[in-house]
């Protein structure tokens, strides 16, 4: 009988479930009524009754869903202060409402069987075996009682798999005591899951084969078959094999005969396919088609397959299997199919059999390359839009891609992927893939171009989605591929000498204006190069099509502003020319004055050029005039070349770059304008002779180089002595032309950074008062957002007063410090050696860095120490002379920036810009990674034991040892392992201030409290921490204090720790062992994940241990061993 509060309490929590339930309460009685239910649960003594009143099948679904939820949180946060008789009467309900609480199997509500799985899973690990033992029995029991019970039980096991063996949310021992038990009767799970499956799908077929079907009958038996193979995917995973291949495999066959069943191939795929990839991981992907889902598994069941075939065709000893034609035409089959995902899913299985040692020879699997290879010419085009409907592949797209930018991300990774797999198989057959490239190209060129639709074209020009751009697009990609195998792979002999001459007559014959085709036929024209080598009349011609190509033009009209299909064909063109100066200079060496007068020409005679173009072709004479090898035949001709260039930067009117505010009226920074007006040419051309200037030196610089060869560098005059260690020391033909441009080069340093003044910023006009602030695509690349899809090549680039002048500047700003970085690499001695060079250096560049925006300093980090390492090509004695000088001051504000900016976050993290956060940490981990790079232990002694470097050496340190406890394991990661130690462990060996050994240890503590949830972070401060104490702890007790303030420090582990430390006579532990030690003295440090602070505990008591059969103990000291018979000197003996 149902006592009066419980009656009164339960209308009670009804009307607040409603109340929280109903869309049109307003905010504050929802909030009311969710804390009234929330505090029952919490705190009342009537909660078993009430949800079992709540759980009756006569209430409506949300209220037995919140009744079940009150018992739910019963057994999960009450059940260890229960009494034996409570836990024994709250089981026996909860096995109540599995056998009869229920509705059928098609009726009840899947969320109502959810929490009734959780309820009995909940009691299950905190009670059985040990005090639970016939549980399997009660549940085999229940399967009898009807198909609803039996999918309940089904869910049960589940979710208990999943608890105990995916998920191990139960303390160690309890998991081990389930899961041994678990493996004890997996025989009898097994039997009993193959029985309810077997039961259940004959059940199914006979009711579907009848005449009169009934089509409930029949979706009842196809629900508990489908949650049968549920739970066997549940468990194929994990147990032993010897379950899955008992009765010769009788389970897998079960699965492949139910792959003919539409409502429940899906389902059997997945078992089939974690079966046979066993320890492979795998994608899930949640879709809605079924059919389209069930090919997928099906394709992933054939890749899985191939890999385990790789796997044991280890040796020619091994049979191939008489079927892998059959095989392979299978996996074609998804090679080939309209879904660019079961295309991609193929590719990895191509490769480990392209790449096989014993497979890839085998007859079948050289002719699949070929197929392959045919293949990719359909593959490699792209289509396929989400947002479009002009392919088959666009409606698998729309399944797999929320949007065009997802498919754009993943078909940029599948053109990888395909490119790669295309290589393996032009190595297998390299002529044959030649052939199908050959037939390609003549295709493409003798095919009129075909624009597409309006939406797909402009002014009768092609767009990136044009039918004749996507084509060549994919041809010259399957061209590159295929080239660079065939002169990997063929002899010179063998190379299609006269066939690709042929080709690459018809190509350089091809003319079209439209630019996207160009690119393509430029990409090929680079691509078939090599072949050039062999017919040396062709260069001419090859050269004429570039140089073309540079000044390439769709519209007479000047005015309008170039599209980007027009400026990326001449910037291609240009890059092929310097890309074929740079690899054959030798084979251009011959023709270099006709290339030198065709150049000084087109230079001259075309106003259209700009200082980009100019400066490239400028950069391939240079690299042709490497190969003189004469420095003063190459000194002559740079002088000539840049005579230009020199006179211009050195010119009197180039005096205002020293003055700031003469310098932005030079540039036309401080003139107000509309976008109406345009810029007085005499302003946009001072710009254009600042970059072109700038440009042509750090591509200069960067491109003029000695023989490497050590006989041909001294027979041309470029080694001019030798280190003190015996090294060359080599001079370069253009460090005359740097050395007189180098002056303005840091007087223009020193004014671009003295721009960031307050009195300078407010000399820009209105109208450029944001031009040192970060552009937009800046922006986007900071915080990874990803640029727009398809850029819109046909229409002309136009841009706004301010986006030039941002332009402009950060331009200039970069490429000063390209210019220094290219001049350490290439000069070396030369440039370490110039006059007031540190000088020159701390006052220009670090002068007044302070004012410097985080997204300027920045490039200027990685320009400068990283990508071309001014540290890097530093000759030892110059060390400290010139880095220590310039290292000190960089180092002590990248701390001053970083800790401002975390005090920032903790005080304002709520509005605080995620661009700020975003530069700060990229700039930090720019400072990090050099630092790797460029600290040696010899270096910190260095540092260490000289005064006049004591700052600098005490700012590596505290910028180390407070970057860790920043918010970014990245940061933290490679400071705490690289950093950290490496630079603390010198100064170990001398006396330091104990409340500096203390800070040095609670900053890793910090550290483990911010970043500890992290693996790899948790290990490697883990590491640092027990470093420093058993250096230190020794001579400094403060740290047994620190220790001492750990929560939940066991304190007799710590003395032991301690007692073997220091004392010289207890025994040591090993390594590893230590460390498990001290990672378990640390743990109270730990901090807890943001999405796991507020989370509830779930504490789930251990049981008595599980009866273990004693060991048999036999006396080995009376048996005989038959020692003595191997060594007696009979031979009989033996």
């Amino acid at each position: 009988v149902m006592t009066e509060p419980v009656a009164e309490m339960c209308e009670r929590l009804v009307k607040a479930v409603n109340v929280i339930m109903d869309p049109e309460t307003n905010q504050t009685l929802r909030l009311e009524a969710l804390k009234f239910c929330e505090e029952f649960k919490e705190t009342s003594s009537l909660c078993i009754p009430c949800g079992l009143k709540l759980a009756a099948k006569t209430q409506p679904a949300v209220i037995r869903h919140f009744g079940l939820q009150i018992l739910e949180h019963v057994i999960k946060y009450r059940w260890n202060n229960m009494q034996v008789n409570e836990k024994v009467q709250l089981k026996d309900c909860a096995m109540q409402l599995l056998s009869t609480g229920t509705s059928s199997v098609l009726q009840e509500e899947s969320h109502i069987k959810d929490v009734l799985s959780r309820i009995t899973v909940e009691m299950i690990k905190r009670e059985w075996p040990q005090n639970w033992p016939d549980m399997l029995k009660e549940m085999e029991a229940l399967t009898s009682q009807g198909e609803a019970q039996t999918e309940l039980v089904m869910l049960i096991l589940l979710r208990l798999a999943e608890d105990v063996i995916t998920f191990q949310t139960l303390p160690t021992q309890r998991r081990r005591d389930i899961q041994q038990t678990l493996t004890q009767n997996m025989d009898s799970i097994f039997t009993f899951l193959m029985a309810i499956l077997h039961i259940n799908v004959e059940d199914f077929r006979k009711t579907v084969r009848h005449v009169c079907f009934d089509t409930n009958k029949a979706r009842v038996y196809c629900r508990v078959s489908v949650a049968t193979l549920n739970t066997l995917a549940g468990y194929i995973d994990w147990v032993s094999l010897a379950h899955i291949t008992n009765n010769n495999c009788q389970l897998l066959e079960i699965l492949c005969l139910l792959l003919n069943e539409p409502e429940l191939q899906l389902e059997a795929a997945e078992c089939l396919l974690i079966a046979i990839s066993r320890k492979m991981d795998w994608l899930s992907l949640r879709l809605v088609e079924r059919r389209y889902i069930f090919l997928k598994r099906l394709c992933q069941v054939l890749c899985a397959m191939g890999s385990q075939l790789c796997f044991l065709a280890v040796s020619t000893d091994i049979e191939i299997p008489p079927n892998l034609c059959k095989y392979t035409e299978a996996l074609m089959a998804f090679t080939t199919h309209t879904s660019h995902f079961l295309k991609m899913s193929t590719l990895q299985t191509w490769g480990a059999l392209f790449r096989h040692d014993v497979l890839s020879k085998d007859p079948v699997i050289l002719e699949m390359a070929k197929k392959y290879m045919k293949t990719c010419m359909t593959n490699l085009i792209k289509t396929g839009y989400p947002s479009r409907n002009d392919h088959p592949s666009c409606m698998y797209s729309s399944v797999d891609f929320d949007s065009d930018e997802d498919f754009h991300s993943f078909s940029v990774v599948f053109r990888a992927q395909q490119s790669d797999m295309l290589r393996l198989a032009c190595r297998m057959a390299p002529l044959e893939a030649f052939q199908i490239a050959a037939e390609w190209l003549q295709f493409q060129i003798t095919s009129p171009v075909d624009v597409g639709d309006s939406t797909t074209s402009s002014g009768g020009l092609c767009s990136m989605l044009s039918p004749s751009v996507t084509q060549w697009d994919a041809e010259t990609i399957f061209m590159e591929c295929m080239v660079g195998q065939i002169f990997k792979h063929l002899e010179t002999e063998k190379l299609p000498i006269d066939a690709s001459t042929e080709l690459l007559q018809a190509l350089l014959k091809y003319e079209t204006k439209d630019p996207l085709i160009l690119s393509c036929v430029l990409t090929n024209t680079s691509a078939l190069f090599p072949f050039v080598i062999h017919r040396p009349h062709l260069l001419s011609l090859v050269l004429d099509k570039l140089f073309r190509a540079v000044t390439f033009e769709t519209s007479q009209n000047k005015m309008v502003p170039r599209t980007r299909a027009v400026k990326n064909v001449r910037r291609h063109a240009c890059s092929s020319i310097i890309r074929i100066c740079r690899d054959y200079p030798d084979f251009l060496v011959p023709c270099f004055d006709i290339f030198y007068e065709h150049t000084k020409k087109l230079l001259a005679s075309d106003p259209t050029i700009t200082y980009m173009e100019k400066c490239s072709l400028m950069e391939a004479l240079v690299l042709i005039s490497n190969q003189f090898k004469d420095f003063e035949k190459q000194k002559a001709f740079l002088d000539e070349l840049l005579a230009p260039v020199v006179a211009d930067w050195t010119s009197e009117d180039l005096r205002v770059l020293a003055t700031p505010a003469m310098y932005l009226s030079f540039i036309g920074a401080d003139q107000v304008l509309t976008e109406k007006t345009r810029e007085a040419e005499a302003i946009t051309c001072n710009r254009a002779r600042l970059s072109f200037c700038l440009f042509v030196l750090s591509g200069v610089i960067k491109r003029a180089k000695w023989p490497s060869d050590m006989e041909e560098a001294k027979a041309g005059g470029f080694v001019v002595g030798c280190t003190s260690g015996g090294e060359p020391i080599y001079r370069n033909p253009c460090t005359s032309i740097f050395l007189a441009m180098l002056p303005n080069l840091f007087v223009l340093i020193r004014t671009q950074i003295s721009l960031f003044l307050p009195e300078n910023m407010a000399r820009l006009s209105e109208t450029f008062s944001a031009a040192h602030e970060i552009m937009d695509q800046e922006k986007n690349v900071v915080l990874g957002i990803s640029q727009p899809l398809l850029d819109i090549y046909d229409s002309p680039v136009y841009k706004s007063n301010l986006e030039r002048m941002q332009g402009f500047f950060a331009t200039i700003y970069d490429i000063c410090f390209h210019a220094l970085g290219n001049a350490c690499q290439s000069l070396l001695q030369e440039f370490y050696s110039i006059e007031g060079l540190t000088q020159e250096i701390s006052t220009s560049v670090f002068g007044t860095f302070d004012h410097v925006p985080d997204h300027r300093l920045r490039p200027m980090i990685h320009i400068l120490f990283i990508h071309s390492s001014l540290v890097q090509y530093c000759p030892p004695e110059y060390h400290e002379s010139l880095l220590c000088p310039l290292l000190g001051p960089l180092f002590a504000y990248i701390l001053q920036v970083g800790i401002v900016q975390r005090l920032t976050w903790a005080e304002n993290n709520v509005t605080q810009e995620m661009l700020e956060e975003h530069l700060v940490i990229l700039l930090t981990r720019e400072v990090i990674e050099f630092l790797s790079k460029w600290l040696h232990f010899s270096t910190i002694i260095c540092l260490v034991s000289s005064i006049e470097f004591t700052s600098i050496y005490m700012s590596l340190l505290t910028l180390s040892f407070t970057a860790i406890s920043w918010k970014d394991t990245t940061i933290c990661n490679r400071s705490s392992s690289l950093l950290c130690w490496t630079l603390l462990r010198p100064a170990t060996a001398g006396n330091l201030l104990p409340e500096a050994v203390t800070w040095f240890f609670t900053s890793v503590l910090k550290a483990l409290q911010v970043h500890g949830q992290h693996e790899v972070c948790n290990n490697t401060l883990n590491q640092l921490a027990m470093l420093i104490y058993e250096a230190l702890r020794p001579r400094y007790a403060e740290l047994r204090t620190v220790m001492m303030q750990v929560p939940n420090i066991n304190m007799d582990s710590l003395d032991q720790y301690d007692h073997k430390l220091l004392d010289p006579k207890a025994q040591k532990a090993g390594e590893k062992k230590r460390k498990d030690q001290f990672k378990r003295l640390l743990a109270g440090t730990i901090g807890k994940a943001l999405c796991e602070q507020f989370k509830k505990e779930v504490h789930i008591k251990n049981l008595p241990t599980l009866f273990k059969r004693p060991k048999d103990e036999k006396d080995i000291m009376n048996e005989t061993l038959g020692l003595a018979a191997l060594f007696a000197p009979t031979t009989e003996a033996l």
